[in-house]
This record gives C-alpha cells, structure tokens and sequence, in this order.
C-alpha cells in the first residue's frame, strides 16, 4: 500500500491538509516557511500517520469522532483536551491525544511523532466481547497508559501495524487482516489506557477501590514527601485516572486531598502542642509547608482560624 506523501512549508496547505485528515482545525506557526512532511496509510477504518513537523505549530482543533493516539519519536507536545489539564508528551510517550468527542487545542514542538486513529464503534465491538464488561459503553478516561508495560506493548501494537501490516501491500488488502488488526488495536488500546470501568464503583460501594486505595495510601503516608505517581502506583492505576476518580467522585485532585491531609495533620498538632516549645513555622515544616505565610492563608481557610491562635489557645478542660 503506497502511503499518502504531504510535504509543504506553506501553513495555508498544512491546514487544509490537516482538517482534511483529521477535523476542522486552526494551525499556526513560529517560523515563516515552516515545513511539515506527513505519511499517511490507511486500512479500513484505521489511518496511520507519520509526521514530521520542523517548526513549533500550535493547533485548534475540533472532535475527531474517533480515537487518536500518539507516540512521539523527538521533540515535545504540549497538549490539552477541553476540560482536562494540560499535558506535556515527549520521546518514548504512546498516549491517547484525543478521545472521540471532544476538541484539544496544544503546541507541536519541532517534532517527530505516529498518530493512530480509529473509529470509536471499534472500540465498543471490542468491548463488548471482554469478560465481565458492563452494559454501558466503554469510556476512555485517561491520555496515559496504566503501566510502562501496558505502554510499552501498546508501542509495539502500533509499531505492528505501522512497519509490518500497512507496509506489505497484499496484506493491506486482505479483508480479514484488516479486520484483525482493527480489532487488535482496539484491545490493545483497552489493556494499556484507563477506561470507566477501572474507576467505577463494586455494587454497594460509595468509592471505586482504586479511589480507596488512594485515599488510604496518603491518610497514612501524609508525612512524608510523596507525589502523585507514588500515590497513583498505590492506587494501581495510571496517575491521569486517578486524578479523573478524584474530580469525579471528591471534587478536588490527588495533590489537593494530600494538602488538605496535611493541614489536618498539622491542626491536630498545634492543638496539642506546648506553645513554649514548638512554633508555628516548625510544625508547618513537618508537615511540609515550607512558605508561613502560603500555611497561614491555607489554614484559616480550612479552619477559620489562623494558626498562631490554635498553637496559643487554652487547653480544653479535661472531662471526667
């Protein structure tokens, strides 16, 4: 199968180009004769492309009305879909750029990446065939793999299909191979990314587990100077989904729920402690808020007192 050769520096033809292939979109450009070169196969409902961008363009685009992923090869991405927050992707990375129905905006810098895309109804056919799958259509919720490993062998897929299947063309066009791949792209795609069902709560349960597991993982590692990976690792689930369980279901993030932990910890703390001999700077330290004055505002937030007078308050009566 002889690929689709794009290769221009005029940014009016790369747009159109691009909106073509992709959805309507608006591009722009950091330099006055930016090249773009662009290979584009495609099997059935499944296109791959390889591009090749020598300058930073920044994009607008609207839904595609089907899965895209990325795997970048040098140079970075920063990219962002409507309502998330903004990611950046750089070389080894294989992440879902844009689910089927919603618009991304981002900068290409100077880089060489894949884009995958497929139709989402592939996605739900496959689905649809997977042990214990529920009944509502399958969502993906997160850019990032859950694991290296499950990245890595979403890599290869895509890799597969790209150098072995697209670049025989007897093979291109047998129906059946198209078929398989099709369907082996969509179960890859499955295994590696964070869908609904890896956060959706057991029958009788308020939280998903991984939810629990999280919140469990920082009410009792809150001392000490853990991340969002070390949490999401302790949650087994890809750091984007965990961040998407915590919106969803507490209305704050991973990092938000660790700083509330915190304060906690340190408001018990200064209630407790003898005001001759700790201070309000140490006990904050502890607990890992290292600005008094960012401390301050974080604590009478939460507490609607500032924190000097909690260390300096009387002790309550004892009962009994």
């Amino acid at each position: 199968m002889e690929p689709q050769v794009f290769d221009s520096r005029d940014i009016g033809e790369t747009e159109e180009f691009l909106s073509k292939a992709y959805a309507k979109m608006r591009i722009g450009a950091d330099v006055k004769s930016p090249r773009t070169w662009i290979s584009r196969q495609v099997m059935g409902s499944v296109s791959v492309d390889q591009l090749h961008l020598e300058y930073a363009m920044r994009y607008d685009v609207n839904p595609l009305g089907k899965v895209c992923l990325c795997a970048v090869e040098s140079g970075s991405i920063a990219h962002q879909i409507a309502g998330q927050d903004e990611d950046v992707f750089g070389p080894g990375d294989t992440v879902l750029f844009a689910p089927p129905d919603l618009p991304y905006t981002g900068e290409i810098r100077r880089s060489r990446y894949d884009i995958v895309m497929f139709d989402a109804a592939l996605l739900q056919q496959v689905a649809g065939t997977l042990p214990g799958r529920r009944a509502e259509p399958v969502r993906l919720v997160g850019s990032r793999p859950v694991s290296a490993s499950a990245g890595r062998h979403l890599r290869r897929t895509l890799a597969y299909l790209r150098d072995d299947v697209l670049t025989d063309p007897e093979l291109a066009a047998e129906p059946l191979v198209v078929s398989t791949a099709g369907q082996l792209l969509a179960a890859s795609v499955l295994t590696a990314l964070p869908t609904n069902a890896d956060d959706a709560a057991a029958p009788g349960e308020a939280r998903p587990q991984a939810l629990r597991r999280a919140t469990a993982f920082i009410d009792d590692h809150a001392h000490l100077p853990i991340g969002l990976d070390e949490i999401a690792t302790a949650a087994r689930v890809s750091p984007r989904a965990l961040q998407y369980a915590f919106r969803r279901h507490l209305g704050t993030t991973p990092l938000g729920y660790l700083r509330q932990a915190r304060l906690a910890h340190a408001h018990a703390e200064l209630r407790e402690a003898d005001p001759g001999a700790t201070t309000v700077t140490a006990v904050a330290a502890r607990w890992g808020f290292f600005h008094p004055g960012r401390f301050a505002q974080l604590y009478r937030a939460a507490f609607g007192r500032a924190p000097g007078d909690t260390l300096h308050a009387p002790a309550a009566p004892r009962r009994g």
